[in-house]
């Protein structure tokens, strides 16, 4: 078809975001993203990759696209997305130690991260500072008022 109406076809390599200067510019809007999200809240540079995962996921449930005033997850799934379950990027939180025996006197909980949502319904990827492990879990509480105002007087002059 295209030699009779005489249209050249010209392919570029797989995964080659360079040569798409849309694609170009949102990796560099995740990347920035994702960078202020670890300085903010001072956690390691090895965390990158949930923190790029998490802008993507947010920005997906809540950038408007101007074109047609909906976001990319209402274009796709022809609804508008839940985002109550949206938490702070690095907050503290409280993960229930359901995953080794626990006995009677043990700590019930450990203190972590919040990095993510994982990919099953409802549940939150979870750094364990602790034991340097990551965790995905539905049963987590968040202290997200305690690191917002030990911000705020940390930036007060």
């Amino acid at each position: 078809f295209f030699d009779e109406v005489g249209i050249t076809q010209q392919f570029s390599a797989a995964r080659t975001p360079q040569l798409n200067g849309v694609v170009e510019r949102r990796n560099r809007t995740l990347v920035e993203a994702a960078r202020t999200m670890l300085t903010f809240v001072n956690l390691p540079s090895f965390l990158w990759v949930e923190a790029i995962a998490t802008a993507c996921f947010t920005q997906n449930r809540s950038i408007i696209h101007k074109r047609f005033d909906k976001t990319p997850y209402e274009l796709i799934n022809k609804r508008k997305p839940n985002i109550k379950f949206f938490r702070m990027f690095g907050c503290r939180c409280y993960l229930l130690n359901d995953y080794e025996d626990v006995r009677k006197l043990k700590a019930k909980g450990d203190i972590g991260l919040f990095v993510g949502y994982s990919k099953e319904p409802a549940a939150f990827r979870i750094y364990n500072k602790q034991t340097r492990k990551m965790y995905g879990s539905v049963n987590v509480n968040f202290d997200e008022i305690s690191e917002m105002a030990s911000k705020q007087f940390s930036l007060e002059p």
